[in-house]
């Protein structure tokens, strides 16, 4: 299946982009693998025809915004975030009304309809540093609460409003499981994804986005760790890092929407050119102007 992939990757001009949630074997068959902004750049700088976009449908949505000349193909179409649909009809408006210096700042892991609604898209790479940038003291953060609380903690300048959204995955991690773990590996440095909730984050040695442990792994000293995020990011890490050991919560979280990429569908959607992603133009125009932003800003 692999040199199958890589045939028709040359035959089409297409290029492969996986979030390091996607299983192993998807990883080893991209071109390129990083998280939301790496690979948002990486759409925008392409110059393939086929972009196949093996991550969940706000990904490949953005994809085909930042690309709407390319054909943007998702392994599966059914694969889905939940938390980019939290964000209650109504809501944006009311917070519009009652703060009129108001930035509504709208983290990637959204739909296409709620960033139209935004001003300015983010990561949790590039989130603190948009926020501070931003002119406006008041800032809805939609839709994830817990990475705009982490967000609010690093920008005490501004007035941080949350929505009531969360990542399921990273909400389910507490910090009696990695007190869990922290017993059995007493010297394991505890590194985790700002989209966990505050008890976590509180017995964290390191927050930071998945390309940000997957980095301080790199660069520290330690030969421990416990990764509190979803568990896609242990192939780089371990990867990267042959000689260091690395422990996830009990349950493992693991993302399942992110596991419907395999090879076997990136294989068939190479193939069949199926699952192509199609974005209302209007729509796509208007999306566009957060995510250019968020661009600009990031730089």
């Amino acid at each position: 299946m692999k040199n199958r992939i890589e045939r028709l990757k040359k035959e089409k001009n297409a290029v492969i982009l996986a979030h390091y949630y996607a299983p192993a074997e998807v990883q080893e068959v991209a071109d390129y693998v990083g998280d939301s902004f790496y690979l948002a750049k990486i759409a925008k700088q392409s110059d393939s025809d086929i972009i196949v976009f093996c991550g969940v449908q706000f990904m490949g949505e953005s994809a085909k915004i930042l690309n709407p000349e390319k054909k943007v193909l998702m392994p599966d179409l059914t694969a889905d975030c939940p938390m980019a649909h939290m964000v209650k009809d109504g809501i944006i408006d009311q917070m519009r009304a009652k703060y009129k210096d108001l930035a509504v700042v709208c983290y990637i892991n959204s739909t296409a309809e709620l960033k139209c609604l935004s001003d300015v898209c983010v990561t949790s790479s590039n989130a603190v540093k948009i926020v501070k940038s931003l002119p406006n003291k008041n800032i809805f953060f939609i839709p994830d609460h817990n990475l705009g609380r982490f967000v609010a903690e690093q920008v005490r300048e501004k007035n941080i409003i949350l929505n009531d959204g969360c990542c399921p995955i990273h909400a389910k991690l507490t910090a009696e499981q990695v007190a869990a773990q922290k017993e059995k590996h007493p010297n394991a440095k505890v590194l985790s994804h700002p989209e966990c909730d505050a008890e976590v984050l509180a017995v964290s040695d390191y927050i930071g986005s998945t390309a940000d442990i997957l980095a301080f792994a790199k660069r520290d000293e330690s030969k421990e760790y416990i990764i509190c995020t979803e568990d896609g990011v242990d192939y780089k890490l371990r990867t990267e890092n042959p000689s260091k050991r690395f422990y996830y919560t009990d349950p493992r979280p693991c993302c399942k929407d992110m596991k419907l990429n395999t090879l076997e569908t990136v294989l068939s959607v190479l193939e069949k050119e199926e699952n192509e992603v199609i974005i209302d133009a209007e729509l796509s125009e208007r999306a566009l102007i957060p995510l250019n932003r968020m661009l600009e800003l990031a730089k």
